[in-house]
């Protein structure tokens, strides 16, 4: 896999492609350009911050209103780190409201333009901080929620909380508001991407453990876990919070406890692939 240490790979999504064919048959090519710009920069934002951190990073892909970076870090990042990551794109629509005022100041630009600037410059930083996946607002909603539920409990409410909030919007696009075709492809894009991550929670999660048994996630503070001895590998791991280790207390039914790592239960499941045994059969010649 490659990563780019300079400036990343620019991917184009298809459904920006309609956009822009769209903006030609429409004559808003002039109002597109001023949004790839935008939105180029907000992701500009995004990968500066994560290449100071030394993310490693694949690509940006572009699409209306928005884009995504992609990148090999998936939760192994410290919750701190990767907010910075995430806010570093909303910041730069400061930045760029700034730099728009000076040039107004100067006369380097004509009214007309700078009032559509700031108006799209505006609109997409609004966009961006709806709470919905994979807007920057919905993985600060997962950052928040990860403070103190879960890894799993706190994606698996982001993205249900995101495909309900995509939906409503799309349900009060028709009832209130006169059709746009644009508003309305945006919002089935951002559907469509959430029941795609739906169906693919299993894997975020099983790659979230990959990531701690490589020992790769930070770790601010020590959460101890209690499971009676009847509970599964799986049973304990959802109980797996980000920035946190876990030592892991077992409880069996004459009220005596044995204590194993979480790496130990990390081992067993992907190294000797004890999917069906229970954490007591597992422990029990453990001194």
């Amino acid at each position: 896999m490659t990563y780019h240490k300079n400036l990343p790979k620019i991917n184009i999504h298809p459904i920006l492609l309609i956009f822009i064919l769209i903006s030609f048959i429409t004559g808003t090519f002039m109002e597109l350009s001023i949004i790839l710009a935008i939105v180029f920069i907000h992701e500009l934002g995004h990968f500066i911050m994560a290449r100071i951190f030394n993310w490693r990073i694949h690509s940006i892909m572009l699409w209306v209103f928005g884009g995504v970076m992609k990148t090999e870090e998936h939760g192994n990042r410290s919750l701190f780190e990767e907010a910075l990551v995430i806010i570093a794109g909303p910041f730069q629509h400061v930045l760029i409201y700034i730099v728009v005022q000076l040039l107004l100041m100067g006369n380097l630009l004509p009214v007309s333009v700078v009032e559509m600037i700031l108006f799209y410059n505006l609109m997409i930083l609004i966009f961006n901080l709806l709470p919905i996946w994979p807007l920057d607002g919905g993985k600060l909603l997962f950052i928040l929620l990860c403070y103190s539920l879960p890894f799993q409990k706190s994606y698996h409410i982001t993205i249900i909380f995101s495909l309900i909030a995509s939906v409503t919007f799309i349900l009060l696009h028709f009832l209130f508001f006169s059709f746009t075709l644009s508003f309305f492809l945006i919002l089935l894009f951002l559907c469509m991407e959430n029941r795609t991550e739906w169906k693919q929670r299993y894997f975020v999660f099983i790659r979230f453990l990959l990531n701690r048994y490589k020992g790769d996630l930070p770790i601010k503070k020590v959460h101890p876990i209690t499971v009676p001895h009847h509970s599964s590998l799986m049973d304990i791991f959802i109980h797996f919070h980000r920035d946190r280790k876990h030592p892991i207390y077992i409880t069996f039914a004459n009220h005596h406890r044995k204590a194993i790592d979480e790496i130990d239960c990390l081992h067993y499941y992907f190294n000797d692939k004890k999917y069906q045994q229970t954490i007591g059969e597992l422990v029990k010649d453990v001194v």
